[in-house]
This record gives structure tokens, C-alpha cells and sequence, in this order.
């Protein structure tokens, strides 16, 4: 018997809009227990909708959901399927109900009536899985929203449900936290048993999956194993979804060269399969003859190398490419130090000494494991915090001066915070996005215009989307209506605090060129993201922060060079630069060769085979 069974499944929410919102519709469903399933699809698909049916926070408008033989319309047995299904939420703040972290993760077993001795086992068990033992006795609401997410899971792990479902529940952490929570949900599953059903927006954490479901409008558009969907590439992207960077380099190499596989997943595969063929008499035989390129006509970039002998440090600002370093930053925090609820017996130290300059027209990435006070370090940039020690200066003006107009601060440097429901307050999305413009005393037509551009430039429809009920939204929509709330104000600065999480991969794309745009149009911007491939893409600096210090300072390449650093400040590289150094490791790549990007990583692989293959061609001639 499946453990999860859905028949026929529709749900529509009413809400005060003109019409209710259909968010599933008909969808027929089985998991079968110890099933490692992940679930995508775009931004209001249904993914969440259909997830919360499986331990009956949910009832079907029509159709059926049975948890092993229970239907979870029968309230007599919804207390034995939430026991057996547990869940982890999108926003950490709906699930947290203690003031010490250590209670909160024991709430669970103690409402299930456990002996005091196999509570407090369970809470250091799950505690230490998500490496939070050292916070056990602090207040939960003086985290980061990462490790809140991390006392959510470890409050679900410590009720041991026979099913957990994860419903964006990794979006923000840090790298080497996402990572070690889907090791943890790997071990569940293979060791234990327990049936693993995650909702994401990140598409390499289906690699490990045995089934992907996507969802687009409320049905089941696609489902198979990994392998087979990740090929799809343009299904996936009608369905506004993408492929891991991985298997698009490996695609783009099949295309290139046919014989090379085209269904690989990860860094290792591209790399072992990049060495097979580069491996003398091994190159793969296409339609019964050896493929041969020349690496000259047939692959014009394939003389391109990067004009680098050996990785480099961190540039010092002033030696850093494209700045203008003949201007004054904007924005500059300058050994900047804060304390949380300072001078009580809870007093934390935040941040210990933050430096960092933004200058006219960049793009700035922040980067840090979580926890490492990046959200805190750019709440100074306008006057949301102060700073207790050090000095920030925002457009010429010292933010400590009790003379600055903050307010007026505040409209030049826009900030969206890392969690968008705390930014949003009226019940119509038109309406929320408009608040900003008309405080500024704009004309009518004027807010229309901004509030209907802004959320364009966002993935927001505005006829579609200006009457919609706020709180109906999907998480990512929420995220999306916050930006578009600042963008509205039209700052001289835009500070994005994790900005595309909760976001699908087309909305991510979008909201990519319009920070770019952006920074066309002369916007400075300064952006926080886990998001390795991201910062990579986009960036002009990095900063790198750990343990309320900034300890690294460059470009992308120069940052991304320094991967075990990264790695052991809980951070990452992106997955092509991993392809990269395994190639490295195989010597078929230079070591100072430095690749961040996947159109860098095609040029590069797409380089060895041609030199590969062309030398093979005129061996057989």
C-alpha cells in the first residue's frame, strides 16, 4: 500500500478577490514509502497546496487524500497522520512556538507524551543533525532567518515522522547548511526508511531524488527520475524551470560532440566523462566511426583561455578591474560593530568589524554562511540599525550625525529584507506596491505608472496580479511584490537581501536582468545571496563575511579561486567551478585557470575535446 495516496485532488482558496483562485486541479498521485521525491515547479503551481494535503493542514474542495488507510477528511485521525507526516514550512516564523530554541525542538515529543529521558534524546539528536547544538539555550527570534529554518527542521526530526516533507525548507540557508540538511534528509531515507518528499526551487537538489514531479497550473506536468527530466530542456523551460548548470554543460557538449553523454548530473560525472574521452583511444565512437572535430573551424572559441597564469588573491579595492576608484563610495561601513539587546544579560555580539565600500554603478554581492551577520552588516546602509562602534557613511552623510534626515536616507537607499512578509501590510498587491509612491505625494497617474512598471519588471502582471489578496500569494510571489515595492520609490541604491529566494528559475532569470537593467540605468546595488551561481554571474565585487568580520574582498574570480577557503567558512563554489576542479585534479586543465561561470565552463570543456578530438581525426587520417 502506498503511504500517500491522492485521487483526483482539487483545492481553490477563497479569498475577497473577484473570483477564487484555482490552485489544483485534478491531480492523481501515489508515493510509496521510503520514496525520495522532489517536487518543483513554478512560483504558484500548486507544489505548496499539494504538499500541505499530505498531513491535512489542507482539505480537498474534491477528491481524496489517504495517508497510509487514513483519509485526512476524517478529523478522527488527523493527529495520526501529523504524526506521521511531519513538515518544515517556507517561512521558519510560522512554525517557531518557544522563546528558548531547546523548548521549541522538545514541543513536538512532548505533546506526543515521551518520557522526559527520550525527549531530551531526541532534542540533542535532531539538534546536532543541524548543527545548532550551540544555540540551544538561545532565543530563537535572535537568529538568523537560516537558522531558524534550522531549529523548524530540528523540531520536525525530533517528532521522527515516517514521512517528512520539506517545503522550501533549505532556501535560506547557506550552501554547506543546505547541504548538510539534505544529507541529513539522504540518511533518513536511505538508512531509516523515512519517506522524503521536498518542495524546491533548486533544481540540483532533485538530483538525489529517485522521482522529480513538477507542477505547473495545478496539475502534474512532468514526472520521471532525474536523468530522464533534466534532458527535457525545453519542456522544463515552458514550464518556467531549468536544469542544474552541470547538466547543461553536459548537454551543450553532446550537442557540440555527439558522442559525449548528455545525462549527467554531477560535477564528477562531467569531469570523469570529459576524461574518458580526452584518455588516448577512448574518445566515443558516433555511428560506428570516431568523432572528429576541428577544434579551429568547428569551435571558434576554442583557442579562448582566461588571461591567467595562477589564482590570485583578492584584488585590494583600488587595484580591482572597472572601478572608479576616482569617486567616493556611496556606501561605506568602516569597522563597524553591533551588538544585539546590548547592555542586558542577552547581549550578543552581531557584527565585530565590517568593511565595505560600494561605489557608483556596481553590483555588490555579499556573501556568508549563515549566521555570519551579512543581514545585520547591510541593515546599516540606511540607518535601519546603528552602529555602536566604527563609522558608516550613505551618500557624503555620517549616519551617526544626529543632524541626517534619515527619512531622506531611506528613499535614496531601498532595502528588501530577507523575508518578505515582513515588508508587506495592505490586503491588495497594487495597493502595497503603491504605498511608497503615494507617501511621496505623487500624482495619480504617476503612481500608476510606477506601481504598474515595477511590477513588471518583477514577473507580476499588473492586470493579473494588482486585485490579488497579499496573503494569498504563493511565498515567491510575496518576494516579488516586495521588490517591486521599493523599486516603486525609484532609489538611487537597491539593497536586496536574498532576494530571489523562494523564487522559481524563470522569475530568477528575470529578476537578474532587471538588476541589470537597473545597473544600466545607473542603480547601484548591493545584493545578498547563498546563490553562488548568481553572485558569479552578475557581480562586479564580493565580499566575504564569517564570523562578523570581513575577511575576503574581490572579484569573482578572485573569490571563487579561493574554494577550499569558501568551503571552510560553510560556503561553496558554483557547480561548474567544481567541474573545473576536477578537470584540475585530472591535470587536463592549468591550475590557475579560473571558471565561474557556465558559459566560461562550456568554452573551457568544449576546448578539450576539440583539441582532443581534432588530434585523434589527424592521428586517423
Amino acid at each position: 500500500m502506498p503511504i500517500i495516496r491522492v485521487e483526483n485532488l482539487h483545492h481553490t482558496y477563497q479569498t475577497e478577490a473577484k473570483r477564487p483562485v484555482q490552485a489544483l486541479r485534478g491531480v492523481d498521485l501515489t508515493i510509496e514509502a521510503g520514496e525520495y521525491v522532489v517536487i518543483l515547479g513554478h512560483n504558484g503551481s500548486g507544489k505548496s497546496t499539494l504538499a500541505k494535503h499530505f498531513n491535512a493542514l489542507l482539505e480537498p474542495t474534491a477528491g481524496k487524500v489517504w495517508v497510509k488507510e487514513w483519509d485526512t477528511q476524517t478529523r478522527d485521525h488527523v493527529r495520526d497522520i501529523r504524526r506521521t507526516v511531519g513538515m518544515v514550512f517556507q517561512h521558519p516564523d510560522n512554525q517557531i512556538v518557544a522563546t528558548i530554541v531547546e523548548e521549541d525542538v522538545a514541543f513536538g515529543p512532548e505533546n506526543l507524551g515521551l518520557p522526559r529521558a527520550e525527549i531530551a534524546r531526541r532534542v540533542d539528536w535532531s539538534l546536532e543533525r543541524v548543527d545548532m547544538q550551540p544555540f540551544r539555550f538561545r532565543a530563537p527570534h535572535l537568529l538568523s532567518g537560516g537558522q531558524k529554518q534550522r531549529i523548524c527542521i530540528a523540531g520536525v526530526l525530533a517528532m521522527e515522522p515516517e514521512v517528512l516533507v520539506l517545503d522550501e525548507a533549505t532556501a535560506m540557508l547557506d550552501p554547506q547548511g543546505r547541504k548538510e540538511v539534505l544529507d541529513i534528509a539522504w540518511r533518513l531515507n536511505k538508512e531509516r526508511g523515512v519517506t522524503v518528499i521536498a518542495v524546491t526551487h533548486f533544481m540540483c537538489e532533485a538530483i538525489q531524488a529517485d522521482r522529480i514531479i513538477i507542477m505547473d497550473e495545478g496539475q502534474i506536468a512532468l514526472q520521471g527520475p532525474p536523468r530522464e527530466v533534466f534532458q527535457q530542456i525545453d519542456r522544463l523551460r515552458e514550464l518556467h524551470l531549468d536544469v542544474p548548470h552541470v547538466s547543461e554543460l553536459a548537454l551543450a557538449m553532446h550537442q557540440q560532440f555527439p558522442g559525449f553523454p548528455a545525462d549527467l548530473l554531477t560535477p564528477e560525472e562531467v569531469a570523469e566523462a570529459v576524461a574518458n574521452c580526452c584518455e588516448e583511444g577512448q574518445w566515443p565512437i558516433v555511428n560506428g566511426q570516431r568523432s572528429t572535430v576541428n577544434a579551429n573551424e568547428d569551435y571558434p572559441n576554442a583557442d579562448h583561455t582566461l588571461d591567467r597564469d595562477t589564482p590570485s588573491p583578492p584584488l585590494p579595492l583600488s587595484q580591482s578591474p572597472n572601478l572608479p576608484i576616482s569617486q567616493s563610495p556611496l556606501l561605506s561601513l568602516q569597522h563597524v560593530v553591533h551588538y544585539y539587546m546590548r547592555d542586558t544579560p542577552l547581549e550578543v555580539m552581531a557584527i565585530s568589524d565590517i568593511n565595505i565600500d560600494v561605489y557608483p554603478g556596481e553590483i555588490v554581492g555579499v556573501l556568508g554562511h549563515t549566521g555570519s551577520g551579512k543581514s545585520t552588516a547591510i541593515q546599516h546602509f540606511n540607518g535601519l540599525l546603528r552602529a555602536h562602534d566604527g563609522r558608516v557613511v550613505v551618500l557624503d552623510q555620517d549616519l551617526n550625525d544626529p543632524k541626517v534626515d534619515m527619512r531622506a536616507v531611506r528613499r535614496q537607499v531601498g532595502l528588501v529584507f530577507q523575508m518578505p512578509e515582513a515588508q508587506l501590510f495592505e490586503q491588495y498587491v497594487g495597493d502595497d506596491v503603491a504605498y511608497g509612491p503615494r507617501k511621496q505625494g505623487l500624482s495619480r497617474e504617476e503612481v500608476r505608472a510606477r506601481v504598474q512598471h515595477a511590477m513588471e519588471a518583477v514577473g507580476l502582471p499588473f492586470a493579473e496580479f494588482k486585485d490579488r489578496i497579499t496573503f494569498g500569494l504563493s511565498g515567491g510571489q510575496m518576494r516579488r511584490v516586495a521588490i517591486a515595492g521599493v523599486l516603486a520609490l525609484e532609489p538611487r541604491v537597491l539593497v536586496l537581501d536574498e532576494p530571489t529566494a523562494g523564487l522559481d528559475p524563470q522569475a530568477r532569470r528575470q529578476l537578474m536582468r532587471r538588476i541589470l537593467d537597473l545597473q544600466a540605468q545607473g542603480i547601484t546595488l548591493v545584493m545578498i545571496s547563498h546563490n553562488m551561481e548568481e553572485l558569479a554571474e552578475i557581480c562586479d565585487r564580493l565580499y566575504v563575511i564569517a564570523g562578523g568580520r570581513t575577511v575576503m574582498e574581490g572579484t569573482p574570480a578572485a573569490i571563487f579561486s579561493r574554494a577550499g577557503e569558501l568551503r571552510a567558512m560553510g560556503l561553496d563554489v558554483p557547480d561548474v567551478t567544481k567541474v573545473a576542479e576536477a578537470l584540475k585534479a585530472r591535470g587536463l586543465l592549468p591550475a590557475g585557470e579560473v571558471i565561474y561561470t557556465l558559459a566560461q565552463a562550456e568554452d573551457a570543456v568544449a576546448r578539450l575535446l576539440a583539441q582532443r578530438s581534432g588530434a585523434e581525426g589527424t592521428g586517423a587520417a
